[in-house]
């Protein structure tokens, strides 16, 4: 389902979104605009991915702690990848992420 959200989002929807002649230039560039939709279009499909994978694990009743942090932490690190990738790191939202991953994976050998 990720991969057809994906795929489909690209080819009908940001494809002619993005040829529109009114696109907002966001700090001060279109290209910062196209890549921020973008990522956040494909941040998404990871989200709901991460969701599914934690939904079967806990249908097979096989899941704790450690697993639900281990699915959070490495999400939250690939969708640091998304910004840096579609808006060549300037949208800062990859320090975020990638400071939730780092903390969240950190934290499974806690208390």
């Amino acid at each position: 389902m990720g991969i057809a959200h994906s795929y489909l989002g690209e080819r009908y929807l940001l494809i002619r979104l993005f040829k529109r002649d009114n696109l907002p230039k966001l700090l001060g560039s279109r290209a910062f605009t196209i890549g921020t939709l973008r990522f956040v279009w494909h941040l998404t499909t990871v989200a709901w991915g991460a969701l599914a994978l934690l939904i079967l694990s806990a249908g097979q009743g096989n899941i704790g702690k450690e697993q639900v942090l281990t699915v959070i932490g490495f999400a939250a690190l690939a969708s640091a990848a998304f910004p840096l990738y579609f808006t060549r790191g300037k949208h800062l939202s990859w320090l975020v992420f990638l400071a939730v991953g780092a903390l969240v994976l950190a934290s499974r050998s806690g208390p």
